[in-house]
């Protein structure tokens, strides 16, 4: 059943009505297609890649990772929790200079910058190297995802974005499948010209991220306005649209104002913690799948390449629920919906022994990427204005990924081979953002009751700014 939204009734100034009649709907649904050709092709491939970047020391994991440096207790679980403590530091300075330097320049030299560290991770030889080079990764990675999640937000109208946002998700679900493929035929090659499998894992994936990833400088544009695939007639429409759209309105300059805006409004620490919840899954899921199933009683070489088809399915999963989402114009029913398979696979898991069982309860969790996707775009959707938005997915996404340091210490080795521990915290933690899901959509429809309340008394001004001003409605 759809949720009904409740109406603003407003009329548009007269400056709109102008600004709107000038934007010609045919050449509007041009330029979009162009960047669905030219931009969205290209965040998927570099997303793929810097998924591959930070889960593959799961897959080099099962192949000697741990045994050739030596590792003892929980260290590989620190080296997996060390990545998020830079992550989260770093990443609301990386979202503020994509406002500043433009999303080419940003990702270009966070990407070439990691890159180089990953190919470092080939020639580590103790677990102090390997923790410098976790953090480093951390700090690099750090500006992928609220840099894509804020130019796809200047790009889109609301209602679209969910299943462009999905990209981002889409891609690290099939980067599993990918990592899998890629390390099963590292770990067939065995040892070459004297190094192990594992080292030749990061070797090659971390040359394929600089040479590849370091071509965005010049294939991505600075902004949406101003794309080097875009003709000067389409340049300014994008202008023209800009200043339309709601959520584009407010002045372009930046003030802390926008800052405090962002960190201290409710509906973003409530999607926060949402996102903390499910990204205590996604973290564990993402670098952890090949050790459950080797836990399940598959050798190395079957847990990589039956991991496979999980990420696959996911990968499935995400791109019907973010296209659902966005054909039914509903974010909130659609995300509550999508943690219950994901609670039945831990709760499988937890509960058997069998094989069969628990390879079929992977799957289940595999459909947890479809709830990140449309969390973001969601939160995306309802924050206004711009540096609101920047400065707001940097801080949830910050906050959300406090959760991989978690993942990294439920999933130990003195809980293997099931990991009961692991699955029962994510399965909780699933549970949790499933909850955040009633709590934002309560939050949200208050607002925008109480907006339409003093519409209808006549106020046409209630001091707010934002998405918190009566102009503004949030999407359900």
């Amino acid at each position: 059943m759809k949720i009904e939204e409740p109406v603003l009734e407003r009329h548009p100034s007269p400056d709109e009505a102008t600004v709107a009649s000038s934007i010609d709907p045919v050449m509007e649904k041009r330029v979009i297609a162009k960047f669905d050709r030219w931009f969205l092709p290209q965040i998927f491939i570099l997303n793929l890649i810097a998924y591959l970047d930070r889960s593959n020391v799961g897959n080099a994991k099962v192949f000697g990772f741990a045994e050739d440096l030596h590792l003892k207790g929980n260290e590989f679980s620190n080296l997996v929790t060390l990545f998020y403590v830079t992550y989260v530091v770093f990443e609301t300075p990386w979202a503020a200079c994509v406002k500043r330097f433009g999303v080419n320049k940003v990702l270009a030299v966070a990407f070439v910058c990691w890159g180089i560290v990953t190919l470092g991770n080939g020639f580590v030889q103790n677990y102090s190297q390997a923790m410098a080079c976790r953090l480093l990764l951390g700090a690099f990675e750090a500006g992928i995802s609220p840099s894509i999640a804020f130019f796809i937000s200047t790009v889109y109208p609301r209602k679209e974005q969910a299943k462009r946002m999905a990209m981002i998700y889409i891609s690290a679900a099939l980067s599993g499948a990918f990592g899998g493929l890629i390390a099963y035929g590292i770990q067939k090659m065995g040892e070459q010209r004297g190094l192990a499998a594992w080292r030749w894992l990061f070797i090659i994936e971390g040359v394929v991220t600089i040479v590849v990833c370091g071509c965005c400088w010049f294939s991505l544009p600075t902004t949406a306005e101003d794309a080097w695939f875009l003709t000067e007639e389409e340049k300014s429409m994008m202008q023209l649209r800009k200043k339309l759209e709601h959520v584009y309105k407010g002045d372009d300059k930046f003030e802390w104002r926008y800052v405090r805006m962002a960190t201290v409004d409710p509906m973003v620490w409530l999607a926060a913690v949402s996102l903390f919840g499910a990204g205590v899954c996604l973290f564990g899921f993402g670098t952890f799948l090949p050790s459950i199933l080797k836990g399940q009683g598959y050798t190395s070489l079957q847990a990589n390449y039956l991991s496979i088809p999980v990420y696959i399915w996911a990968t499935i999963a995400t791109t019907f629920a973010t296209w659902l989402s966005d054909r039914l114009g509903m974010r909130a029913i659609v995300a509550f919906f999508v943690p219950l398979p994901v609670i039945c696979g831990y709760a499988i898991a937890i509960g058997t022994t069998n094989h069969g069982a628990g390879y079929f309860a992977m799957y289940l969790v595999g459909t947890l990427y479809a709830y990140n996707t449309l969390l973001m775009s969601w939160l995306s959707n309802n924050l206004k204005p711009d540096y609101k938005r920047a400065v707001g997915l940097a801080f949830y996404l910050s906050f959300g990924n406090i959760s991989g340091a978690i993942a990294g210490q439920i999933y130990v080795a003195d809980t293997a081979p099931r990991y009961v521990l692991g699955n029962a915290v994510s399965l909780g933690m699933e549970a949790m953002a499933m909850a955040g899901i009633v709590a934002l959509y309560v939050l949200w429809r208050s607002r925008d009751m109480k907006k339409q309340q003093l519409l209808d008394e006549g106020v046409t001004d209630n001091g707010k700014e934002g998405d918190r001003a009566l102009d503004f409605k949030y999407i359900l």
